[in-house]
């Protein structure tokens, strides 16, 4: 399955219709959050496939009502699907920081939301027969791509996850890379594949 994975940034080159023939044969599209919605939707429109997605520090908190979603997609934040044989999972936002805002956690307050969406993972493992293939977020996990700015630490409460249930790929956004701060955007981390994906990747997963 190839997946574009899209987080942070809108790209000229993503903003076209002509992308399909640049980058043929896309099944899935992945997003990790701080995008326009009618930028998700735009690729969703143009590939015409599955879209997941988790919001990201910037972004408005999750309402239909008032047209604050991805038309078409599937927001993942707290939950678990199971699509076309992969298993997914999603946990959107940062690390509080001034002066704060709806997709903002404290470390302990994140550190809830694993817990919760843990349990829903142990469900859908135990049911569908596959250990979860891959985790999505905004942030990344403490000490692996992000910064030390306040704003851009990773999440701790990601590394406890990554260690209970040992996804394929962790993707992620948030932090730009740049090699001051590491020296691939791919750490491998146990079994897990940490993808920093920002502004965007394109992949094959088995």
């Amino acid at each position: 399955m190839k997946i574009l994975a899209v987080s942070d940034q809108i790209i000229d080159r993503l903003y076209s219709s002509s992308i399909t023939a640049t980058y043929p044969g896309v099944n899935m599209i992945i997003g990790c959050g701080d995008l326009p919605y009618a930028y998700l939707e735009f690729l969703l429109s143009v590939f015409s496939v599955p879209t997941f997605y988790v919001p990201g520090n910037h972004d408005p908190a999750y309402r239909i009502a008032e047209g604050f979603y991805a038309e078409g997609g599937v927001n993942l934040d707290g939950e678990v699907v199971y699509h076309k044989g992969l298993l997914m999972a999603g946990l959107g936002g940062s690390v509080l920081y001034p002066p704060g805002g709806p997709n903002q956690y404290t470390q302990r307050a994140m550190f809830l939301k694993v817990y919760r969406l843990l349990t829903k993972i142990l469900i859908a493992q135990r049911r569908h027969k596959r250990p979860l293939d891959i985790f999505v977020t905004h942030s990344p996990p403490a000490g692996i791509h992000d910064d030390d700015d306040q704003t851009h630490r990773g999440m701790q409460a990601f590394n406890y996850l990554l260690e209970k249930v040992k996804p394929r790929y962790m993707l992620h956004g948030h932090t730009i890379f740049y090699s001051q701060n590491l020296k691939s955007h791919i750490s491998t981390i146990g079994q897990t594949q940490v993808m920093n994906v920002y502004p965007y990747r394109v992949f094959d997963v088995d």
